[in-house]
């Protein structure tokens, strides 16, 4: 009797002197922060990173024009004339309405002489004489595939000239899909699990990537892009906030930084070269669908979110999911650790049966909440146009596609480990703003210089600037928006934020007026949304708001030339922040990505 009281005041003792369990955060250094389970699912990313490189991307090089190409004359075909004797005779050069920023050529794309090349050959005439009539090409076009060793689709189907919107316009078909897909997937998600929306998500891609190669005509491609693209986002997104949740707080900066800098770096640079090696569209989007198939194994790989499983009241499937991490990370855990951490999501759950009737709209009844919802909108926005502008652009900066392609896709690496190195130490604030600058600077220096290697290096530096703060972008808003409406305001966010990638493509065609205007409106983008970045409050090592009031009241303290690792100021102050009474805010945690419940993202 003795010996079984001492054994319970032992343990009421450590339950008094260890911390208190409020939160899922709070159980995980139990189960291990950054265990066994943590690093495979950290390697588990990989196929679901190319998944997401894969569908960003492969439409790019599925509807590559050559640079050069030029009305087709038949009536030259069995001639034995040289490409460029063939346009020496029929073809004009360039008319002024011509685009004159899409290649070097100095002849037209889009016009022919209209005569009889028979009777002038028989007449030994090989040089067109400049009084000929034009006409607009009337047999199609030719093409120089020395650089890019295929036809596309658009090439194919000759989107050129007065067509030649058709390959923008297939690509903002996608991210049509991706709106549609977000709302469809999400309420998946949100419904009937995070497994069950990753594996509907990926499938869908699958089969519609598998249907791309069968398409004959714009509409039917269009189509079954468009059902792609209901695929692309949710198909990396799921799992990643499923990792990133049951990571440690003080280690997800790291992973969620470094897999995707790493994994992302790898998809998007090894692309380019699967699609010059294959030198074929149709196989190419069979290839690129490929690593879509991790979806029919991912019930046996991936877990699905405890978190989830909290917030629908099955809290004994997620001390069994916890359990599992337990066993895997060869931990051990007392059972009133459980007991402690399933009290406290039942209470958790009870506060959130009383404040959830906030929607969106919320946001904006607050003028300062409103005004910084206002400003994380439009500073996503136009990070997404720069970058896909970018990305865009890159084709008529070198002829070299995919070097140029390569070398501007491996630039996620670097910005992966500056982040992790830096982001924070200086904070969102001001690295989101100096990596925008850098990108304006280094799209201005490109226009000074000639096409080619110069210009393509300070593209890919630009695109280096973007591609760092896309990533500050991906965490800021999930950290600054109120938790009561948090979810929901990221949602709104990057659903806005699929019309910049509708945009973007269509920025290349300002070369038709000027060769230099893309890059002249992307650094000029790039210059606002730096200062754009400025009139927001920094989020490293803050409390981040918890209610509506607080949301409204968040960084109002803060200097505005206050730089976290420069200035050691009391910036933390609770001044404007109402009492929660010594409840631990599962929003905060120094010096790391914070700690929010992102499978509400």
């Amino acid at each position: 009797m003795t010996v079984t009281l001492e054994k319970k005041k032992v343990e009421e003792g450590e339950a008094n002197t260890r911390p208190k369990i409020e939160t899922f955060d709070d159980i995980l250094p139990y189960v291990g922060e950054a265990g066994r389970y943590q690093w495979f699912l950290f390697v588990l990313l990989l196929p679901f990173t190319f998944v997401y490189a894969f569908l960003y991307f492969a439409q790019f090089f599925i509807t590559l024009i050559p640079a050069e190409y030029w009305c087709h004359i038949p009536e030259l075909d069995a001639t034995g004339l040289s490409d460029h004797e063939k346009i020496t005779l029929s073809i004009p050069f360039k008319q002024m309405d011509e685009d004159s920023g899409e290649s070097n050529v100095t002849y037209s794309r889009c016009w022919m002489y209209a005569t009889n090349y028979t009777k002038a050959l028989q007449s030994n005439i090989t040089v067109a004489n400049s009084s000929w009539p034009k006409t607009q090409c009337q047999y199609g076009w030719s093409f120089n595939t020395t650089n890019i060793p295929y036809l596309s689709i658009a090439a194919e189907l000759e989107w050129v000239c007065e067509k030649a919107y058709l390959g923008s316009a297939a690509q903002s078909a996608f991210f049509f899909g991706s709106i549609i897909g977000g709302l469809i997937f999400g309420y998946i998600a949100d419904h009937y699990g995070r497994l069950p929306a990753l594996v509907a998500c990926n499938s869908v891609g699958f089969f519609a990537s598998i249907a791309t190669a069968f398409c004959h005509d714009f509409w039917t491609f269009a189509l079954s892009r468009f059902v792609v693209g209901t695929s692309f986002d949710n198909c990396f997104n799921i799992i990643f906030i499923i990792v990133i949740e049951y990571v440690g707080p003080k280690y997800r900066t790291l992973m969620a930084n470094m897999s995707f800098g790493i994994y992302f770096a790898i998809a998007s640079g090894m692309l380019p070269w699967i699609a010059y090696w294959i030198a074929n569209w149709k196989i190419l989007s069979v290839v690129s669908a490929l690593p879509l198939v991790v979806a029919f194994i991912t019930p046996w790989l991936v877990p699905e979110s405890a978190r989830w499983y909290i917030t629908h009241g099955r809290i004994d499937k997620a001390v069994e999911m916890l359990k599992k991490f337990e066993k895997v990370n060869k931990k051990t855990v007392k059972p009133e650790v459980y007991e402690e951490f399933e009290k406290s999501c039942h209470s958790m759950m009870n506060n959130d049966k009383q404040g959830n009737n906030y929607t969106v709209f919320d946001l904006f009844r607050m003028p300062r909440l409103a005004r910084i919802t206002v400003i994380l909108i439009i500073y996503w926005l136009l990070i997404i146009l720069v970058f896909d502008g970018h990305v865009w652009n890159m084709k008529l900066l070198h002829p070299d596609v995919f070097t140029s392609f390569s070398l501007a896709s491996m630039t996620e690496l670097p910005a992966a480990i500056i982040l992790a190195l830096f982001l924070d130490r200086w904070g969102r604030r001001w690295m989101g703003f100096f990596s925008m600058i850098i990108c304006a600077i280094f799209s201005f220096v490109a226009i000074a210089l000639p096409k080619g290697a110069p210009a393509m290096s300070m593209a890919i530096l630009a695109r280096l600037g973007v591609n760092i703060a896309a990533n500050i972008g991906f965490q800021y808003a999930a950290e600054m928006l109120p938790t009561v409406v948090r979810a929901q305001g990221v949602s709104l966010i990057h659903i806005i934020g699929y019309f910049a990638h509708i945009i973007g493509p269509y920025v290349v065609y300002l070369a038709n007026l000027r060769p230099w205007l893309p890059l002249l409106v992307l650094g000029l983008l790039s210059l606002v949304d730096a200062l754009l970045t400025l009139t927001l409050p920094e989020t490293i090592d803050q409390e981040l708001p918890e209610s509506l009031e607080e949301g409204n009241e968040f960084g109002r303290e803060q200097s505005f030339w206050w730089i976290p690792c420069v200035k050691s100021s009391p910036v933390k102050k609770k001044k404007y922040r109402s009492n929660l009474g010594g409840a631990t805010n599962a929003g905060f945690n120094p010096g790391s990505l914070q700690r929010i419940d992102s499978t509400r993202l």
